[in-house]
């Protein structure tokens, strides 16, 4: 996933820059990750560690607690993942083929959780901090055990709504993702998280 909107910020904005404390860090987090739901456009791109471009997509999502989301990707590229809060479903038209697997619980495993999932216990998982610049506040969370699927994770929030978020693994691969006409707490119909599998697809359980 990526992070953009932090460097697209004024370089004056960060004159009164503050920074928190874990605690303080993590109970703020918290209030700002607590809509019930969030729906958005999105925009990802991904670095190799080096900085050159491995892919570009953009497309659609939908989140509702607890454990709900909805990622389409728009084409060429296009893919499909469906919580419903039991089991992941990917699906891939070009293929036609769709991969279900039981939803894995853990922050650290599944980072949509953290716009859709129990956040709590948050500070179980991660080490938080953050920095707050006019209305923008980053957070920066670092998983405290090793077995995780990145080595650090930005989320920014600009006027209380999600804006960007960014992953590092442990090869130094980035993958930015920037959020535009983010809405919060609008009703969802249940059928957004519900996938059926297309007549004649491919299916593979994991």
């Amino acid at each position: 996933m990526r992070f953009v909107s932090m460097l697209l910020l004024p370089v004056l904005a960060f004159t009164s820059l503050s920074a928190h404390a874990d605690a303080e860090s993590v109970k703020r987090l918290g209030q700002l990750l607590g809509s019930d739901t969030i729906t958005a456009r999105f925009s990802q791109l991904t670095l190799d560690g080096s900085g050159t471009q491995l892919q570009e997509t953009a497309g659609e999502m939908s989140v509702k607690r607890p454990g709900l989301f909805y990622w389409h990707t728009d084409a060429p590229q296009e893919q499909l993942m469906v919580s419903d809060g039991q089991k992941v479903s990917l699906w891939d038209p070009d293929l036609e083929q769709v991969t279900i697997k039981k939803l894995d619980q853990r922050l650290t495993q599944t980072p949509a959780l953290l716009l859709s999932g129990d956040v709590s216990k948050i500070s179980e998982s991660f080490d938080i901090t953050s920095k707050q610049a006019g209305d923008v506040m980053d957070f920066t969370l670092k998983p405290k055990t090793k077995d995780t699927l990145f080595d650090s994770l930005r989320l920014s929030f600009r006027g209380g709504k999600i804006n960007d978020m960014q992953l590092i693994d442990s090869v130094g691969q980035r993958t930015n993702i920037l959020f535009t006409g983010v809405k919060v707490n609008e009703p969802i119909p249940a059928s957004k998280f519900k996938f059926d599998i297309p007549k004649g697809a491919d299916v593979i359980q994991e």
